[in-house]
């Protein structure tokens, strides 16, 4: 599993009479990183730089969940059960514990998993995500909204979406979308209205969720984990990430600069020096 993440075939697997599609690479690890992506996004946009430079380390298994993509079935319209795909679609690969990156609307469905599925994470990173009761892109400007739930979206508008309007930042975006268009195998579908509409769904039931209670289910969660986001997230203000940070008993928070939403692609080598220090770490 040593080759880079863009010559990495897909893969299919069963789970429960659905079929789910994913991609395994890196170096042989007992404990894999399952990754997580965001709204309305496959396997496809992740930034492969970022995927190698931490398979060089651990198993790193990149998949679509139930409905996603070119996984079968109908995406469900609660993070609780998009959880559950999650948990049963580990489990059939046969794995009794992962650590778990989940970005943005993923760092919800991993904190439903770490509410949920407790023993089988052993640390998690939720990146520019938010708590239970977050009002997150619902309180976003009308704009921004509205680019994020149009029917075909553009690479440009990643630009608008995901990098801080600065040139430093928009640079870098153009960068990462110039290197998340090299893959030229098993390209994945685009996902589907459906999915759209069941995320977004979704999102609004988890921002109508009471927030006292998510603060208690966050203080429960024993297990390390690292929030991370960019200094100005238009789609999710990073002040839920200082409230996370606050919740979580076992948590570190980082703050990158000059970066939005999609942070960990505009500094992939930093970003993926740190989430080493954070896995390979003692726990706490």
């Amino acid at each position: 599993m040593s080759a880079s993440c863009d010559l990495v075939r897909t893969q299919k697997i069963a789970v429960r009479g659905t079929t789910f599609s994913y991609r395994e690479f890196g170096a042989q690890s007992a404990v894999p990183l399952i990754l997580m992506t965001h709204f309305r996004a496959s396997m496809d946009n992740w930034d492969p730089l970022l995927l190698d430079l931490i398979g060089r380390e651990r198993t790193v298994i990149a998949f679509d969940n139930k409905g996603v993509a070119s996984s079968e079935g109908t995406t469900p319209e609660t993070y609780g059960a998009m959880a559950d795909d999650a948990a049963n679609f580990i489990a059939a690969l046969g794995y009794m514990q992962v650590d778990v990156l989940g970005f943005s609307i993923g760092g919800a469905i991993a904190q439903q998993m770490l509410f949920n599925h407790t023993q089988l994470i052993r640390k998690c990173i939720l990146a520019a995500s938010m708590p239970p009761g977050g009002k997150g892109i619902l309180a976003s400007r009308p704009e921004i909204a509205a680019v994020a739930t149009k029917e075909v979206v553009e690479l440009n508008d990643f630009l608008i979406l995901f990098f801080e309007n600065s040139a430093l930042s928009q640079q870098a975006g153009r960068d990462y979308l110039q290197r998340r268009s090299a893959r030229t195998i098993d390209a994945e579908p685009a996902t589907t209205s459906q999915t759209m509409e069941a995320q977004g769904k979704a999102r609004a039931a988890w921002a109508a969720m009471d927030v006292a209670q998510g603060v208690t289910d966050l203080k429960s969660v024993k297990q390390p984990v690292l929030v991370a986001n960019g200094s100005n997230d238009v789609m999710i203000s990073n002040p839920y990430s200082f409230s996370l940070y606050q919740s979580l008993p076992n948590a570190q928070l980082i703050l990158y600069p000059d970066s939005g939403h999609g942070f960990l692609f505009q500094y992939p080598e930093l970003f993926a020096a740190h989430l080493s220090i954070f896995l390979n770490g003692v726990s706490a």
